[in-house]
């Protein structure tokens, strides 16, 4: 079955820039846009600070760009679509001809 690849989203990467006083600030830096699907995977809840804490992985499914092109999703950059942030936390390919890729993130949430 074909994936539905109807979202749209922003790659973003980090980049340290020197702040000039000897350290560094990390700025996201646009990648491009790719066209994903997304579904909700596996989720859990932790307690932290005396509070519930729920924490949803999604599967984000891209098309396939080749290793090492610019457009290809890796672990430690993030999706952005409008004001939502994914943090991708690993990318495999999603079918035996590689012609999708599934990227489990987890939603950025400003506390």
């Amino acid at each position: 079955m074909a994936e539905r690849l109807n979202r749209r989203l922003v790659l973003e990467a980090p980049e340290r820039l020197a702040d000039g006083a000897g350290g560094h600030t990390t700025v996201w830096a646009e990648r491009g846009t790719l066209w994903a699907s997304i579904a909700p995977g596996s989720g859990r809840e932790a307690v932290a600070v005396g509070a519930a804490l729920s924490r949803v992985i999604l599967r984000i499914t891209v098309r396939a760009a080749p290793a090492g092109a610019p457009s290809r999703p890796v672990a430690g950059q993030r999706f952005r679509e409008g004001p939502r942030r994914y943090a991708i936390l690993s990318v495999t390919e999603a079918d035996a001809e590689a012609r999708h890729l599934t990227c489990l993130a987890e939603e950025e949430i400003a506390r």
